[in-house]
């Protein structure tokens, strides 16, 4: 079977087209014959060695695809030779709290190998069903991207209607997190860089838009949008650099949902208002099995459909990563295998 793997050393240049033999179904296995996979920001942290220099390799990256189930093991009652299904982030969390036990190495695209290959043997456990009315590219956006936000704002941030949430950026979260929010009745504020991704925004339901080029203390801006208040929700994936304008933003008790680090991981934070404005900094690590099923559950009752910004094909994987560093998509970077 074709895959793409990370050979000797971190690197997108260092990207491979190869091949494999085809899996060997144990007890409790499905083979998944992958149609289309799609890109996370911890996908290039780990092709770069950031997020664990320490990851063996070879490695087979990305957490996410989606495809059919060709065949399968002895044992197996959960699905069946003709599903279509997602492969979950961390193939050990099932339902429940999560746990080290859980998640740390069960995750798919490291520690274990993730699905940029045409065929991956997974246990029925670690396989949720996608919607049908989802393209093959739209349904591989699911498992991080859109159960983060997911998790983030319903699972955690328990969102009512008539709240206020502000989305940093326009990546896979974030645009998630619009289309959540929007479906709940919220009223979304969303920040960027560029006016023509705050226009696309607008077009999927965004209320106000903030450039934070043109408004470096978008802090400000939020708290004049909401009369002085605060938002209720912070979906917060810039890390350490953003993180003070957040709590800024954030009204007395209001929730930050911690998702990303795009602007740092580790700088001085003032805590003061943390705890002064009793603000809730709630860290997200994806979601489990049956928070996916619950979100499915709710993307076909509102229909909504996930945001594929482009396409790449197997062979043009480092094109797709490379995109992915220069962060010049809107919604999800995805790759199809033929």
């Amino acid at each position: 079977m074709k895959c793409v793997e990370l050979a000797e050393q971190f690197g997108i240049e260092h990207l491979r087209l190869t091949e494999r033999p085809h899996p060997e179904l144990k007890f409790g296995e499905v083979l998944v014959r992958v149609r289309a996979t799609s890109l996370n920001f911890r996908d290039l942290m780990t092709v770069t060695g950031v997020y664990n220099p320490k990851q063996p390799l070879p490695l087979i990256p990305l957490s996410d695809g989606v495809g059919e189930v060709v065949a399968v093991g002895d044992g197996v009652t959960r699905v069946a030779v003709g599903d279509r299904v997602a492969g979950i982030f961390a193939q050990g969390w099932t339902a429940g709290e999560p746990a080290v036990e859980k998640v740390r190495t069960t995750t798919l695209g490291g520690p274990l190998d993730g699905m940029l290959t045409e065929y991956r043997a997974l246990s029925q456990e670690g396989v949720v069903k996608v919607p049908d009315y989802l393209n093959d590219e739209e349904a591989a956006t699911l498992p991080c991207a859109a159960l983060t936000a997911w998790s983030a704002l319903i699972t955690h941030g328990q969102l009512k209607l008539g709240d206020t949430v502000l989305v940093q950026g326009t990546g896979g979260v974030s645009i998630f997190a619009l289309q959540f929010a929007k479906a709940a009745g919220a009223r979304v504020i969303i920040t960027s860089g560029s006016d023509e991704k705050l226009e696309r925004a607008k077009a999927l339901g965004a209320d106000e838009v903030i450039n934070y080029r043109q408004a470096p203390d978008w802090d400000k801006a939020v708290r004049e949008m909401t009369a002085g208040r605060g938002v209720d929700h912070v979906v917060e994936v810039g890390g350490t650099g953003t993180l003070a304008k957040s709590i800024r933003s954030v009204r007395f008790g209001g929730h930050i949902s911690l998702i990303g680090v795009l602007s740092g991981r580790t700088g001085e934070i003032d805590i003061a208002p943390v705890l002064m404005q009793n603000i809730r900094v709630q860290g997200i690590i994806v979601g489990s099995r049956e928070m996916f099923e619950a979100m499915n559950r709710a993307l076909e009752q509102n229909r909504i459909r996930p945001v594929v910004d482009k396409i790449f094909a197997l062979d043009e994987a480092r094109q797709a990563f490379g995109l992915m560093a220069q962060g010049g998509h809107f919604g999800k970077i995805c790759i199809r295998i033929d």
